[in-house]
């Protein structure tokens, strides 16, 4: 047996490195390849490029990238005329994954769109798309399933896999222990795990900190950077920018650090999902340009809804998309984790709130889910084939 994965996110590389230990748990001898990143390939995926290393997000920063898709796109579709695998596995990215759904159809490949992207928020028009070029969708969350369905696609709720991986991540329990027995509050920083994201969040993060500071001289801040080339970069703009800030920066401790947190400033992405599966307020930052958010304003459909953003309805991770120098959304910012350190009755209220989110969507077993549906799919159509 062999599976085609397509997956251009770090989250995705996570998400898809777990459903191939389970796949080959199952089938010791199936053979993955395709696009990825470096847990994929820890997994025992042979990687023909790793594509999370061009993990981008904004019109501007797509169009020089354009060459090197099509390219990968090609890579993809000589590899299914000369060996093709029994089915292709995509993983959100749709704006590159949609030319690999094209290709695979046409090459008579069946397409499993595993954590489909967020069409009903911002692009309902797509759904064209799906129906021609992905024969099942695995979703995340009941209200998504409900969507495709009505849709007319053939669509499996089997829940994220990221609470499955929430609850087995063993966590550290001598940093855990080390952290908590001291008397400064703590506060998790969350900057993201692009390069673009460092570039345009982390100087507001660190004046928002600094405000922070100024009224909770007891605060640290644990910084939760992806890799070391991160971590240095957010420590020279720091060292720069505010040297007396109480900042600590780690790699490879993300889970901890949201677990030790009374609460949480983060950059916009997936790890909302932990914040909420760990019972840890947050306020989310995102930094957008002029264009990007004129069209995301004028683009996205707010009669849908997604977990993120039913979070900040909640206000449990209330939002607050920064554009040009952005004071008064640092302003804002800065009283929400304010209030929230005066006053611990508030931490305790969004907790309950996140508690009642937690009951209803955070079910575990989605990577064993989602590895049914892919071998009794693949399966059936052998079997139909040999007939």
């Amino acid at each position: 047996m062999k599976i085609f994965f397509s997956v251009g996110e770090p989250s995705g590389d996570q998400h898809a490195a777990h459903l191939i230990q389970e796949l080959r748990r199952r089938h010791p001898e199936l053979d993955c390849c395709g696009f990825g990143g470096p847990l994929m390939e820890q997994a025992g995926c042979d990687l023909l490029y790793r594509l999370t290393d061009l993990a981008v997000m904004g019109f501007a920063r797509v169009i020089p990238m354009l060459g090197k898709f099509l390219r990968l796109v090609k890579v993809a579709e000589r590899s299914f005329r000369g060996a093709p695998p029994d089915a292709v596995v995509l993983v959100d990215f749709p704006g590159f994954n949609w030319w690999i759904a094209r290709k695979a159809k046409a090459a008579g490949i069946p397409v499993f769109y595993y954590l489909p992207p967020q069409l009903w928020a911002w692009a309902p028009w797509r759904i064209k798309r799906v129906r021609r070029f992905v024969d099942h969708v695995l979703c995340a969350l009941p209200f998504e399933y409900d969507w495709y369905v009505k849709q007319g696609v053939s669509a499996y709720y089997v829940g994220h896999p990221f609470f499955d991986e929430v609850a087995d991540r063993p966590l550290d329990r001598a940093f855990l222990h080390w952290w908590s027995s001291g008397d400064a509050r703590l506060v998790a920083v969350l900057p993201g795990s692009r390069q673009h994201e460092l570039t345009h969040n982390w100087p507001l993060m660190l004046e928002i900190m600094q405000r922070v500071h100024a009224r909770h001289s007891h605060v640290r801040f644990l910084v939760a950077c992806y890799r070391e080339q991160h971590q240095n970069l957010c420590r020279q703009r720091a060292e720069a920018q505010a040297p007396d800030l109480p900042i600590e920066f780690f790699v490879g401790k993300t889970s901890e650090i949201i677990e030790l947190a009374e609460c949480a400033l983060m950059v916009s992405g997936s790890v909302s999902l932990e914040m909420l599966a760990r019972r840890t307020p947050a306020v989310v930052l995102y930094h957008v340009g002029w264009t990007t958010f004129f069209l995301a304003r004028h683009l996205i459909n707010c009669h849908y809804m997604s977990l993120p953003n039913l979070m900040a309805e909640y206000e449990v991770l209330p939002e607050y998309p920064a554009v040009g120098r952005s004071n008064a959304e640092i302003g804002q910012i800065s009283d929400r984790l304010n209030g929230w350190l005066a006053r611990p009755e508030l931490l305790q209220a969004v907790r309950k709130d996140l508690d009642d989110l937690r009951d209803r969507f955070a079910r575990t077993g989605a990577t064993a889910r989602a590895t049914e549906i892919l071998l009794s799919r693949i399966d059936a159509r052998r079997q139909r084939r040999a007939a």
